[in-house]
């Protein structure tokens, strides 16, 4: 665990400002000789903020609407050791403080910590331990961090210094509820790999006559996903009618938080009701020392999370909560990451479950890594021109406006760590899809700086993670096995261009003979991230949906492949 201890102490950071003006700057971190503690590995960042709406460690993102952060890798750091922050220290989305404008700005830093992990494979490797929170840096408990404090560059402060005494504090775990369950468990494949002991850990949705039909066994639905504090969208009780209204940028819906209370509750309620059927559903917790899932697949740098979900965590849930425990009983579904991941597992695993539900799933064909084909590409941030530099996009709205590009998402990961220790998304995939390097950590696909493709990393990716590549080549071996069992949904304006290796993936499917896949490819006429196959609702309700919108069709595959003499009365009970 990360060092908890920090939380009985006081841990302080003092920050100086010697300016004559921004081209000068330097920002020195010290650590309190008053912190009771030897030293301390981890990113120390720091942050300034022009909008005192938030703490700015609460206003760092890709967009439009981001604050300044500069970030530096530190180890041994001891009480009383001073690291500085000088025009060299590369930051986002300005690269140097240099670069800042003159003005007042909020400032804090943050030392987000790390640990040590000696792994199986011979390498030692310190990165930060998820604590409850799903690797969110700005809010992991044991994390040291200041109260924001005004500096203003135009002034050429000098000396300025602040001590501060804010430890992020344990989150506590959810209760158990009649209906939700909460489970956790040390993971045997897990352990041996990272070296110490690591778990898995699920929320339980039980179906209405749990306790009152002990006889019963249950097909089991495993919703894929980023880490999930608790299980989603469920709600026992109607919205509480004291809750303001709060709009929904992202969708442009007033009072959203309340259309989720309420569709929380109308899923409690069709859950209950006689005609629904009687399943189990798990939403899993795997996050990883490099992002707040595994992508529930086995990987060079952080080993079987793959063979743990599908091996260990299953069968361990459906014993202790009565599934039926066979192929045929299981269902994969999930949106963005989950979509990836529930297309994934199916493929990697076609026995061991009987469909995925992949919605809008993270690239699925890396001749269409967004907008990047890492086999032919030689630069993954800017399109190739003789005279010309363009950055290749990164996201946007449902006209086609940008908001950011793969650059600047990748800048800032670069500041949030090193050896793809930021925790954030085109890490994580190079975290699951690279070879392990020599140091231990994940080889990069790209120089994070330049953005130049190594291709051996990109044929290596290939062969593994390619989930289309991976298809065609073994369609001949697989083919059987998966036929009936692959849905796939996409908005056709995702924002992060997943479409466009969906089209490539339908290709392939739509292609196929002895046999043909015989699933489903469905696009949403102008809908964007995270289209999940309902065309008779719009996109920021159907994504709250995700529980019960898929039972149909999974009814229909159970009841047409089904062995003989499988159970398909016990828990068809009213």
């Amino acid at each position: 665990m990360k060092r908890f201890i920090l939380l009985l102490l006081t841990a302080a950071l003092i920050i100086s400002c010697n300016s004559s003006g921004s081209d000068s700057v330097t920002i020195s971190v010290k650590l309190s000789e008053s912190l009771d503690m030897n030293e301390v590995d981890g990113r120390l960042l720091l942050m300034l903020s022009s909008n005192e709406d938030a703490e700015p460690r609460f206003q760092i993102n890709s967009g439009l609407n981001t604050q300044l952060i500069f970030g530096k890798t530190v180890e041994g750091m001891t009480p009383g050791e001073v690291v500085s922050f000088t025009a060299e220290d590369f930051g986002y989305p300005f690269e140097s403080l240099g670069d800042v404008p003159d003005g007042a700005y909020q400032v804090q830093a943050l030392l987000h910590v790390y640990e040590t992990f000696e792994l199986s494979t011979g390498h030692t490797v310190k990165l930060p331990m998820d604590n409850g929170e799903g690797q969110q840096w700005n809010r992991s408990p044991g994390n040291i961090y200041n109260i924001p404090v005004e500096l203003d560059l135009r002034e050429g402060v000098s000396n300025l210094s602040v001590t501060i005494d804010q430890v992020i504090p344990p989150i506590e775990e959810p209760e158990d509820t009649e209906w939700v369950k909460h489970v956790k468990m040390r993971s045997e494949k897990l352990s041996e790999f990272w070296g110490r002991d690591m778990y898995l850990g699920a929320h339980v949705l039980l179906p209405k006559g749990f306790e009152e039909h002990p006889e019963a066994k249950y097909p089991l639905m495993i919703f894929h996903g980023h880490f999930p504090s608790d299980f989603g969208d469920w709600r026992t009780t109607p919205p509480d009618p004291n809750t303001e209204p709060v709009y929904s940028e992202r969708f442009g819906v007033e009072g959203y938080n309340i259309i989720q209370q309420q569709e929380a509750y109308n899923f409690y309620q069709r859950w209950i009701s006689e005609e629904f059927p009687r399943f189990i559903i798990i939403e899993i917790q795997h996050p990883t020392p490099y992002y707040d899932d595994s992508y529930a697949v086995n990987s060079a740098s952080q080993g079987p999370y793959g063979d743990a979900i599908t091996y260990e965590l299953i069968p361990f849930i459906e014993e202790k909560f009565r599934g039926i425990g066979e192929g045929w009983s299981r269902f994969l579904y999930g949106g963005s990451t989950g979509g990836w991941e529930s297309l994934a597992v199916q493929v990697k695993y076609p026995d061991e479950y009987n469909g995925c539900f992949a919605a809008c799933p993270d690239p699925i064909d890396f001749r269409a890594y967004c907008l990047t084909n890492i086999y032919e590409d030689k630069n993954a941030y800017y399109y190739e021109s003789e005279h010309r530099k363009i950055e290749v996009p990164g996201r946007r709205n449902n006209l086609g406006q940008i908001s950011t590009t793969i650059k600047d998402y990748n800048h800032l990961e670069l500041v949030l760590g090193d050896k793809s220790r930021s925790g954030q998304q085109f890490d994580i995939w190079e975290a699951t899809y690279s070879p392990q390097g020599e140091d231990g950590y994940p080889q990069r696909i790209w120089d994070k700086y330049s953005g130049d493709i190594d291709h051996d990393v990109a044929n290596y990716w290939k062969e593994n993670y390619d989930l289309r590549y991976i298809l065609e080549r073994d369609w001949d071996k697989v083919g059987e096995k998966l036929r009936g069992k692959i849905h796939i949904y996409c908005g056709d304006m995702d924002n992060y261009y997943l479409n466009n290796a969906v089209y490539l993936m339908e290709d392939f499917l739509e292609s196929t003979t002895d046999p043909y896949y015989d699933g489903e490819v469905t696009y949403g006429d102008g809908d964007e991230h995270c289209w999940n196959g309902n065309p008779d609702l719009p996109n920021h309700l159907s994504r709250l949906q995700y529980n019960s919108m898929y039972l149909p069709k999974i009814m229909k595959r159970i009841l047409e492949s089904a062995p003989p003499g499988a159970d398909l009365s016990s828990w068809r009970y009213k």
